[in-house]
């Protein structure tokens, strides 16, 4: 197999997981206040929302890709 048929391959994989998942959430550390040797910290959730159509874009392309990968080695 051609390495453009790999990345091909593994964009339809990253692009269906990105329409299995719709978003990533993570917990940040903050430092609130920094007095010396008081600190106070608080933690923030965070989400990072993945568009719906990134993951289709990334399926056709990846189909694309992996189509011309196998149509050159032939």
């Amino acid at each position: 197999m051609k390495p453009i048929a790999i990345l091909g391959a593994l964009l339809i994989a990253i692009g269906i997981a990105g329409l299995v998942i719709s978003n990533i959430s993570f917990t940040e550390k903050t430092v609130i206040v920094d007095a010396g040797p008081l600190k106070v910290t608080a933690d923030q959730q965070r989400t990072i929302p993945i568009p719906t159509i990134a993951g289709v874009l990334a399926v056709v392309v990846g189909a694309g890709l992996l189509f011309y990968g196998r149509k050159a080695s032939s």
